[in-house]
């Protein structure tokens, strides 16, 4: 379950050159992997016994019922959840508790594309040692790949969002569309829906990072390739440009509803139709039923359109993971909790309550996919999310800076969306101030 804006951006610069430069140390604590030394599962197992306390900071709700659970399952241990924010808020106190060198927690929540800039900054704990690399069988490609930077694994997977198309079939119906196979027959859905009823929009979008990344993601585009410090960053790229082209059209000929994602108009907008779909992760369906309830049975799920017909490409949209911080003072004890949390019957606990696994255990299982959703006309939506999770596009790179990126997206991108600049230009503006900053940092940018 996603209760929450997909991907709040970090406003100040600042705060991502420290995630960047700000390295926590060594650990001191007894149950830290020494120079890479190799961590048992009898090691972990004899902390479980030992017990002990355990600080975990998220935001995610259904984290809740996992640690309760976990607790009565391991008596001997005491796991204080907090919540210091989402996003930016929990990366802030994070990053403080590091310069400050005590404070923090033992687990954190980390979002993907904010995984790698917390791995450079040395705040996070590599988890090769614990054996984490012989788990790539246990989760989709997607999630998998965004929890490694350069060769190491820096956190494990806690939830993926692959891709769909909903779809309000109400209006769908009322204005003869038929659902898009492919980005061109979406925006000329677009058209012929605003044409019709000019106050309805075949989507909203007012310039967001994560959804542009997400669909030059699965175009098949490259623009961040990342080799330890040698990073390339270029919009040149064919799946950049193919996103860039379908999406000038709707900005330029204003087919998109100029609202913010998440507002009480937002809502508002998928409620009474003038919204019509939403291109988005797998986490979504628990956000209609609670913002949306009156909308019940209008809307439907379908595949996301593809850049080339006939292909069945995907990509991810959010998610997080579940990270050690570096400055934990009981690792083998924190590990055991991750792998509770995001491989063990803490996955079946969260998805019990809304959440959307990155495991393929469940993404495989017929009671989940058979499941209906009484929200979607009783329609078996998990088979289409599943479907879209094996199909995630790989070959996919976030910056180890992705914070940084992201929070100069409005500046850059977003300047197309609320002026004459053309999206091309915005996307350069992105790469070239983006390039900038990773050699202030020290990368060596191409």
């Amino acid at each position: 379950m996603r209760t929450y804006p997909r991907r709040r951006l970090l406003g100040a610069a600042a705060l991502a050159t420290a995630l960047v430069l700000a390295g926590c140390g060594g650990s001191d604590d007894d149950s830290a992997p020494s120079s890479g030394a190799p961590v048992s599962e009898a090691d972990v197992r004899a902390a479980l016994q030992k017990g002990g306390n355990l600080t975990v900071w998220a935001w995610e709700p259904t984290l809740k019922q996992v640690v309760a659970k976990f607790q009565q399952a391991y008596p001997a241990v005491k796991v204080d959840l907090v919540n210091a924010g989402t996003g930016n808020d929990q990366y802030t106190a994070v990053q403080n508790a590091v310069a400050a060198g005590s404070g923090g927690p033992d687990v954190a929540q980390i979002e993907y594309y904010a995984l790698p800039q917390f791995a450079l900054g040395k705040s996070i704990a590599e988890l090769g040692p614990y054996g984490a690399g012989a788990l790539e069988s246990t989760f989709t490609p997607g999630p998998w790949a965004s929890v490694h930077s350069g060769k190491g694994v820096y956190g494990l997977p806690m939830d993926s969002g692959p891709m769909a198309l909903f779809y309000n079939k109400q209006v769908f119906d009322k204005h003869g569309l038929k659902v898009p196979t492919t980005w061109a027959e979406y925006l000329d859905a677009a058209r012929r829906l605003h044409k019709a009823d000019p106050k309805a929009y075949i989507a909203n979008d007012t310039g967001d990072a994560g959804f542009v990344t997400s669909l030059i993601w699965q175009a098949g585009g490259k623009p961040y390739q990342v080799d330890g410090t040698t990073v390339t960053i270029t919009f040149a790229d064919s799946g950049t440009q193919q996103f860039a082209a379908v999406w000038q059209q709707l900005i330029s000929e204003k087919l998109l509803a100029p609202i913010v994602s998440w507002s009480d108009q937002w809502y508002q907008g998928l409620g009474n139709g003038t919204i019509a779909t939403l291109a988005t992760g797998a986490w979504m369906p628990a956000n209609f039923t609670s913002g949306v309830p009156a909308a019940s049975g209008r809307w439907r799920v379908a595949p996301l359109p593809q850049w080339q017909a006939g292909a069945k490409a995907s990509a991810e949209n959010g998610g997080s993971s579940l990270a050690i911080m570096e400055k934990s003072g009981n690792k083998a004890l924190a590990y055991a909790f991750l792998r509770y949390a995001t491989d063990g019957d803490g996955v079946q606990t969260r998805v019990d309550n809304g959440a959307f696994p990155a495991t393929t255990a469940q993404l495989t299982s017929p009671a989940f996919l058979d499941s209906k959703f009484a929200y979607f006309g009783g329609q078996q939506a998990n088979r289409i999310f599943a479907e879209s999770a094996r199909n995630v596009a790989g070959g996919w790179s976030y910056l180890p800076f992705q914070v940084y990126a992201n929070s100069i997206f409005k500046d850059t991108v977003g300047q197309a969306y609320v002026s004459a600049t053309p999206l091309a230009d915005g996307l350069k503006a992105w790469q070239d101030r983006s390039a900038k900053y990773g050699k202030e940092q020290g990368f060596t940018v191409k």
